[in-house]
């Protein structure tokens, strides 16, 4: 199985790094967020990825070079003419991975100790189109799930804006872990086009095909957005 690596973001939450820096190439314990990424993955045997790059994207690209992609198989996907945000980068770089059962796909950005088996034997005993790892914790942003995690709906917690998949009620509202394993249909069968965000067209999708959460509350998970937050994982994740 291969992953895709989204590091093509702004990082604007990690300013003054990233005036200077991709937010991929934010240390952590002697460490790149990229390097964290790529090792997490090569602890399931995965080692073939696909890194998205636009901001400072010739420093992402020189970096994989230097190290020789730190023991995987790396391509590069280039949106330097324009990011295209998670979901219109994942279906542009679709021919990376167009004939492949599935593929793991994560935020350079996220820490954490979830074990990818659990996650990926979920996805494959569901028979899912896609996977979204999730938790239960306050976040500006849930994702709304039944009773048998399924993706229903999306709601903003602050402006109480909301997007509706299914006409469902009692739903259960969980934060997103930034990483999740799509099927094979869903990857050549988007409906969005340009520029579009993942969770938008997982909530077209949801319509007609499942997606499902998996619950990995308990599990150590960090959004390295912010300068704060590189202190912590620190602390979190130290080297092995």
């Amino acid at each position: 199985m291969k992953a895709m690596i989204f590091a093509a973001g702004l990082g604007t939450r990690l300013k003054p790094f990233t005036n200077e820096h991709p937010k991929a190439l934010a240390p952590v314990n002697k460490r790149t967020l990229l390097e964290w990424a790529i090792r997490y993955l090569q602890q399931y045997d995965i080692h073939e990825v696909i890194v998205n790059v636009h901001h400072f994207a010739d420093q992402i690209i020189d970096t994989l070079r230097e190290n020789d992609g730190f023991g995987s198989r790396y391509y590069i996907s280039d949106e330097r003419a324009m990011v295209l945000e998670t979901g219109g980068g994942l279906k542009f770089a679709n021919s990376f991975f167009k004939d492949d059962k599935a593929l793991i796909v994560m935020n350079v950005d996220i820490l954490t100790n979830l074990n990818l088996h659990q996650l990926i034997a979920f996805h494959e005993q569901n028979q899912a189109a896609a996977t979204l790892a999730v938790t239960k914790r306050s976040s500006s942003r849930h994702l709304l799930f039944n009773e048998a995690m399924q993706l229903c709906a999306w709601e903003n917690t602050q402006t109480k804006e909301q997007k509706n998949a299914r006409n469902e009620s009692n739903l259960h509202p969980y934060a997103f872990s930034g990483i999740q394993i799509i099927g094979n249909e869903l990857l050549n069968n988007m409906h969005h086009e340009g520029k579009f965000s993942i969770i938008d067209e997982y909530l077209f999708q949801a319509q007609h095909h499942s997606i499902l959460g998996f619950d990995h509350s308990g599990d150590i998970l960090l959004d390295v957005g912010k300068p704060e937050s590189l202190e912590k994982a620190a602390q979190l994740f130290p080297l092995g």
